[in-house]
């Protein structure tokens, strides 16, 4: 039995596993003395989001079909660190998601996903300093495997319309341009 800050466990067990998540169901008692049931989902990887800047103020996004909401998503580059140090897996992704490498790369941030039933930890990278990669043909098959279906590179003031008027509704993605444009100096 384990107890913090008011919740206590009484027993848990794995519902459900497969080699990126876990679904763990706690018998608990809440702070307010009720008891129930609490379903966690772990990632066993965290995650990186990267803010990528052209030297023009353009960010990059990528748009793809999001399989669990059954609908389109523009998102900053993202994913899984799958065993590397954040910023080894930060850019990977970028070079696999949108063909770009860069020079410069900064943490801006780290967050947790939908804490209130994940354990998901991310960090929140700002790229700049961008080129296209010498070698294409990771970033097409990458971009195919995951149902990328464009890259876009659009200036930073659309970005902030777009996430104002809902066009980007990733939660993750609004974070991680929320901390770059802190880290900018684009936030009072």
């Amino acid at each position: 039995m384990e107890s913090t800050h008011g919740w206590t466990t009484l027993g848990s067990r794995t519902v459900y596993e497969n080699p990126w998540i876990s679904v763990r169901e706690d018998q608990v008692v809440r702070p307010d003395g009720g008891q129930g049931i609490y379903g966690v989902v772990r990632v066993k990887s965290p995650s990186v989001f990267v803010v990528a800047l052209t030297d023009d103020d353009e960010v990059l996004l990528v748009q793809l079909y999001r399989f669990a909401t059954r609908r389109m998503s523009l998102e900053v580059p993202a994913g899984g660190t799958d065993g590397q140090g954040p910023e080894l897996a930060a850019r990977r992704e970028l070079l696999e998601e949108t063909g770009f490498e860069a020079t410069s790369w900064t943490e801006v941030g780290r967050m947790d996903a939908l804490n209130g039933i994940c354990d998901a930890p991310e960090h929140v990278f700002l790229a700049r300093g961008l080129r296209p990669a010498t070698d294409q043909q990771l970033a097409r098959q990458e971009q195919q495997a995951e149902g990328i279906s464009q890259v876009r590179a659009v200036a930073w003031p659309e970005v902030m319309r777009m996430v104002r008027q809902g066009e980007i509704h990733d939660g993750e993605s609004v974070a991680a341009l929320m901390y770059a444009a802190l880290h900018l100096g684009r936030v009072g």
